[in-house]
């Protein structure tokens, strides 16, 4: 009963992790865009980001990411055999992969809130889709276990990322039209 309870927490927190990630990015996103405002505007908007994000990632985002840690744990030792099934092994690279996008992403926050930035909106349009990308291997891999063609799995996931790509490109370029 307790394993349920475990999983059913993991599950929420997995969920409000990808929340704070995506929107996390998302802030980073607009803080880059405030860059090219006048200065009274980029000073308040980006004040208003650093607040914005400052309590998404520690309110939301890292706690989110140590309980989906603690909850994945607690399971492994409920049911240890599980590590020898090739999807989990897979999907724990992909996770993995999550938290390592997680450190980078908090070494952005840490940049931006000292006003320092080094990657422009549309590079930072691409970072996001890596959560994306990621949640995609993940879900997928947890829902279709062992019944998943690694072949189509991978090529799936690269066809997905092209797609976003083009559309970040696309999304690039109609903003630039506009201006």
């Amino acid at each position: 009963m307790h394993f349920l309870y475990a999983k059913a927490v993991h599950i929420i927190f997995v969920v409000t992790w990808f929340a704070g990630l995506f929107y996390s990015v998302r802030l980073f996103i607009y803080f880059a865009e405030a860059e090219k405002k006048p200065e009274t505007e980029k000073t308040i908007l980006q004040n208003q980001y650093k607040t914005m994000s400052k309590r998404l990632w520690y309110i939301i985002t890292w706690p989110s990411a140590v309980i989906v840690a603690l909850s994945a744990l607690y399971m492994l030792t409920q049911t240890p055999d599980v590590l020898k099934m090739p999807w989990l092994q897979v999907k724990l690279a992909f996770v993995g992969l999550l938290y390592l996008y997680h450190f980078k992403c908090h070494s952005i926050y840490s940049q931006l809130q000292k006003g320092l930035i080094q990657y422009s909106p549309t590079k930072l349009r691409i970072w996001n889709e890596v959560a994306t990308v990621l949640l995609f291997a993940i879900v997928f891999l947890v829902v279709l276990k062992s019944a998943i063609s690694w072949v189509y799995g991978v090529v799936g996931l690269l066809a997905l990322s092209f797609v976003l790509m083009f559309a970040v490109k696309t999304y690039k370029r109609g903003r630039e039209k506009q201006q």
